[in-house]
């Protein structure tokens, strides 16, 4: 087991390049079941949900091939109904489109309960009722969700909680249903368009993405193809944050501007200077900046995913700001460690309030989930002295080379192995 350490006061400048989006790699890796021939996957990021999803192709038969520039061959053809109850499947939340892709596929799945970050009750609700509206009957046994079906047909299927995970996941079970199926209150995250985008390149007839209401006619089959993804919006929203708290001029490179008009909107109204072009930001903070209220929404509102970034950067703010999460009211595991930071935070019902300027001191903190461990990588940026963080599997999940990243930006981050006592201490906290 490793910690970083973040050597604080040292100013950010030059340019970062954003990886592939995460959030579309985790399903479309799943969705690469559903071809007949080989997919390619051009893009994806070097984090470790991409090797967890890889290894889980593998265990059903999948030949998965790495080429340069993080390009990965997917060839279905030997792929079985290999039930995956448990091991890998634990290690993150969206191995549940695993459960959508090999319905869509074989009529059946076995899928162990998703693991990855607890941001408090994230049920599955929304995706059980889409998949036993294609048909499918649904049954938990011993910790694994079993589905089955004769045959999928199309159905009409109202989601009563905007879900970006329930949205991809009754999307890859109905693209070789028989028939049509209209998925009403759908999310319209990109990431969703990402993953039609290689739906519809492999053959599958889907309408309305990016709306709330999907459209998907059925087809018997679908083949491989070649697919580029697109840039990580949550990656670019964190080099925007930390740009802003602890830049002078950083360029951010391979964004997609328009997919980060909300975060940009709030950075602006705290008075950093921000330009943008067609793939490229430059964030130019100015002091002093003030404080802003955020209310987490769906897409395309702010990211529940930046709320903690974010929080740490309003500690530099002058005055009050109010950040309430809509989304995962539960996702405020980093509150402590910015106090023990000397921030000056407080939880008020589902709402956290940031008083400042406060001079941020360097501390032992604990990532507990993967963007608080972003979070707190920000917070050491804008301390005084050193910042060691722990829980670094959460960071690798989603981040990929944080620390070359920030080093080739001027920062002073280097990662350590823990000693045994740590390894301990870590384990037992």
């Amino acid at each position: 087991m490793q910690k970083m350490i973040v050597e604080g006061g040292r100013t950010l400048n030059g340019k970062v390049r954003i990886s592939g989006a995460k959030n579309s790699a985790v399903a479309l890796l799943p969705a690469a079941i559903l071809a007949d021939s080989q997919v390619t996957i051009e893009g994806l990021p070097n984090i470790s949900d991409v090797d967890t999803l890889g290894g889980l192709l593998e265990e059903i038969g999948g030949d998965v091939s790495w080429g340069p520039d993080q390009t990965v061959h997917i060839n279905p053809a030997n792929m079985i109904s290999m039930p995956l109850p448990n091991g890998k499947v634990k290690k993150l939340r969206a191995s549940y489109y695993f459960m959508g892709a090999m319905l869509g596929k074989f009529n059946k799945a076995v899928i162990g309960l998703p693991g990855g970050c607890f941001l408090g009750p994230r049920p599955i609700d929304q995706h059980i009722k889409g998949f036993e509206a294609l048909g499918a009957e649904v049954t938990n046994e011993q910790g694994a969700i079993y589905l089955r079906a004769n045959e999928l047909r199309g159905a009409r299927i109202y989601l009563d909680v905007v879900s970006v995970g329930a949205t991809i996941n009754i999307m890859l079970a109905a693209v070789k249903a028989k028939g049509k199926t209209i998925i009403e209150n759908a999310a319209k995250e990109p990431e969703i368009i990402d993953v039609a985008t290689l739906l519809t390149n492999m053959g599958a007839k889907i309408k309305g993405v990016g709306t709330d209401v999907i459209r998907i006619e059925g087809v018997p089959s679908l083949h491989g193809c070649r697919h580029t993804i697109i840039p990580d919006r949550i990656e670019a929203g964190t080099y925007a944050i930390a740009a802003a708290a602890a830049g002078n001029e950083v360029v951010i490179d391979n964004v997609i501007p328009q997919h980060l008009e909300s975060i940009l909107a709030k950075l602006r109204e705290m008075g950093v200077t921000i330009e943008d072009s067609d793939e490229q930001l430059l964030i130019a903070p100015r002091n002093p900046l003030k404080s802003v209220d955020i209310k987490t929404l769906v897409y395309p509102g702010f990211p529940t995913d930046l709320q903690q970034p974010f929080t740490t950067l309003m500690t530099k703010a002058h005055n009050t700001g109010i950040i309430t999460d809509t989304i995962y009211s539960a996702r405020l595991k980093h509150i402590d460690e910015l106090r023990r930071m000397n921030a000056i935070i407080k939880v008020e019902g589902g709402s956290v309030i940031v008083s400042g300027p406060t001079q941020l001191e360097g501390a032992r903190v604990k990532a507990s989930d993967l963007r608080a461990g972003a979070a707190l990588v920000i917070a050491g940026l804008m301390a005084n002295g050193i910042t060691e963080i722990t829980g670094l599997d959460h960071i690798d999940r989603g981040y990929e080379n944080m620390t070359e990243k920030l080093n080739s930006l001027g920062a002073k981050v280097w990662r350590e192995d823990m000693s045994e006592e740590e390894i301990i201490q870590y384990q037992n906290s």
